[in-house]
């Protein structure tokens, strides 16, 4: 941390001190170069950030400096009440640019802005409010007192204040609550989403921050060149600044402030080959996507895996401990149902993968859901967790009618859970995967980063203490700073259970968890289960580990050909003969591990392989 403080403070010396041996020329290109990079993080924190594929950057460029100019020589405005303005109406019409991230990803989005930055250039060009072709000129130089911002040099130090801030107010946000919400969203939405990550208003705050950096880049502009035209927001200046962004990094920001001020210093030093440089920075995009998929800000990580590989990394050494059991709390006699699913069917056009299913799970429960490949368990998980929406019938959760409810709305509301191939966050820490789920505000909470930045970090801080807290009882502390996908099988499968019980659930669905897991680490499962359920949280597993199901689940639910066709405790689902027909036809039911015993051996042996 003191490296770092250190590292960045020469850089602001040296940035304070660079007009200093520079020429007009030069200074002139260096302030293009600062907006430029104001522009990258922008986009860097919607599309390396968010995964929000964004070609309209250049556009919320454009309205940022249109606005500034109409509101000051047309409606007679003042340099900063317009450019407060000009930031306001280009957050406005990034907000309606965002709106198809509701409804279309990857290059559907992509397209779709495109267009409407196509959109945006053919009005500038043709509207008479924005002086047509000609563009606008005329803009008032920006005043502040004591200081003549006509000169290029100390129009820089206003230029280098404003990006410094904007650059902070960056990093703030990638690594608080918020950016690492929108980093999970990127790496998988339908996780996030389980996670309780309210995924349509972060698509939203994507495209909002990145067109107040688009606003905030016009406004500067116009202040510095104080003419604005159509030719400046071109569609080859949106790839030239997409360029950027992805040799210098997309999901870094330094990376994309490294990648502008570098890409345009060269466009400047290349500017008599104006052709065949347009060429070679195509060139080299591909290079980068092809072989540096992380741009140059990826560079020193690779070459520290690298080295780290060689020597044998962190994690080889690290060391899963023991499971602590979570205090037990008393359970009642009575318990209220929980989960209540009444006649749930789901068509998938001709597929029937679920038909008139019902089953009732009570609180402080240990349901098993069983059945044969393809008769629908995981289905219906999805339709419980609102990822599939029920063609007919009804779910309830906690006495409240969930049937359209969407996958961050029961997160909130108290349903976690796995899935049956594992979706942790691969670009987020296993820290960062607990904490994700650990974070229970709000979306809208975002003002705060805005007007209260303290209250953030300390949020920040108390949410920290609390994943260290889960880290440690599940054994995981160890691997806190690795990616999930250097660990092993079994030890992915321990951190999606923890990151699902982060959010204190009182329901958890767990799809397949023994799946991949050896006989020790299935024991350890068992442990982990019971002590869930132990500490008040309701456990529904799917599992085709049946001596698992049998030992562990005090009721049992099997479906097959989406229908159920036996409920009850193990003892009984075993001997009814629509379960041994589904399973094995004629065969003898303990080729799979069904436990025919009786109940107060098969309790026993349960014992044992918990104890």
């Amino acid at each position: 941390m003191r490296s770092r403080l250190t590292a960045a403070g020469v850089l602001a010396a040296a940035a304070w001190a660079l007009p200093y041996g520079l020429g007009g020329y030069t200074i002139h290109v260096v302030n293009i170069a600062l907006i430029y990079a104001l522009l990258a993080v922008g986009m860097g924190l919607a599309m390396g950030i968010s995964g929000q594929i964004n070609l309209a950057q250049v556009a919320f460029f454009g309205v940022g400096a249109y606005a500034v100019a109409i509101f000051t020589t047309q409606y007679g405005h003042g340099f900063w009440v317009s450019a407060a303005l000009a930031v306001l109406t280009t957050v406005v019409v990034g907000m309606f640019v965002g709106i198809p991230a509701l409804r279309m990803q990857s290059h559907y989005l992509g397209i779709v802005t495109l267009g409407l930055a196509l959109g945006f250039i053919n009005w500038v060009t043709n509207a008479h409010l924005t002086g047509g072709a000609d563009g606008i000129s005329g803009i008032p130089v920006p005043t502040l007192p004591g200081v003549d911002l006509s000169s290029e040099y100390l129009y820089y130090y206003l230029e280098v204040v404003v990006f410094g801030l904007a650059l902070l107010f960056g990093l703030f946000v990638v690594h608080t609550s918020l950016g690492r919400r929108l980093r999970a969203m990127r790496d998988d939405a339908l996780a996030a989403g389980a996670m309780g990550a309210e995924i349509p208003l972060l698509r939203m705050t994507a495209f909002l921050l990145a067109s107040l950096y688009g606003g905030l880049a016009g406004v500067l502009y116009s202040g510095l060149i104080r003419y604005v035209a159509p030719e400046t927001f071109s569609i080859g200046n949106m790839f030239i600044l997409l360029a950027m962004v992805v040799i210098g990094g997309r999901r870094s920001l330094v990376g994309c402030v490294v990648g502008a001020i570098g890409l345009t210093l060269v466009r400047e030093w290349l500017s008599d080959f104006s052709t065949y440089a347009q060429l070679g920075y195509g060139v080299v995009v591909v290079l980068m996507v092809v072989f540096a998929p992380t741009g140059l800000a990826g560079v020193p990580a690779r070459v520290r895996d690298q080295f780290e590989r060689r020597r044998g990394s962190r994690s080889s050494r690290a060391e899963l401990r023991p499971f602590t059991p979570y205090d037990a709390v008393e359970r009642p006699s009575s318990q209220p149902v929980l989960l209540s699913v009444e006649g749930v069917t789901k068509q998938f056009r001709g597929l029937r993968a679920l038909d008139a299913v019902s089953l009732a799970v009570r609180q402080g429960e240990i349901r098993g859901v069983v059945g044969p490949n393809g008769s629908g368990k995981t289905t219906l998980f999805n339709v419980i967790s609102g990822f599939y929406r029920a063609s007919a019938g009804s779910v309830g959760f906690a006495g409240v009618d969930t049937t359209t409810s969407r996958p961050y709305t029961l997160s909130l509301a108290g349903l976690a859970r796995t899935f049956q191939n594992l979706r942790l966050f691969g670009q987020l820490t296993v820290r960062e995967n607990i904490l994700v789920a650990l974070d229970r505000t709000r979306t809208r909470a975002i003002w705060q980063y805005a007007i209260w930045q303290p209250g953030v970090l300390a949020r920040e801080r108390r949410l920290r203490g609390r994943a260290d807290d889960i880290l440690e009882r599940f054994g995981l502390a160890d691997f806190a700073e690795a990616a999930p996908a250097s660990l092993a099988y079994g030890i992915q499968r321990r951190i999606e259970i923890a990151r699902a019980m982060a959010s204190r659930p009182r329901l958890l669905l767990l799809d397949e968890p023994a799946a991949g897991l050896n006989g020790e680490e299935v024991q350890q499962l068992i442990r982990i289960v019971r002590s869930i359920r132990d500490s008040g949280t309701t456990v529904v597993l799917i599992e085709h580990n049946m001596g698992l199901v049998m030992s562990l689940c005090e009721k049992v639910t099997v479906l097959s050909s989406g229908k159920v066709i036996a409920e009850g405790t193990p003892q009984e689902v075993v001997s009814t003969p629509e379960v041994v027909e589904a399973y094995l036809g004629d065969s003898d039911l303990g080729e799979i591990g069904l436990d025919t015993s009786p109940p107060n051996e098969q309790t026993g042996r349960a014992k044992e392989v918990s104890s």
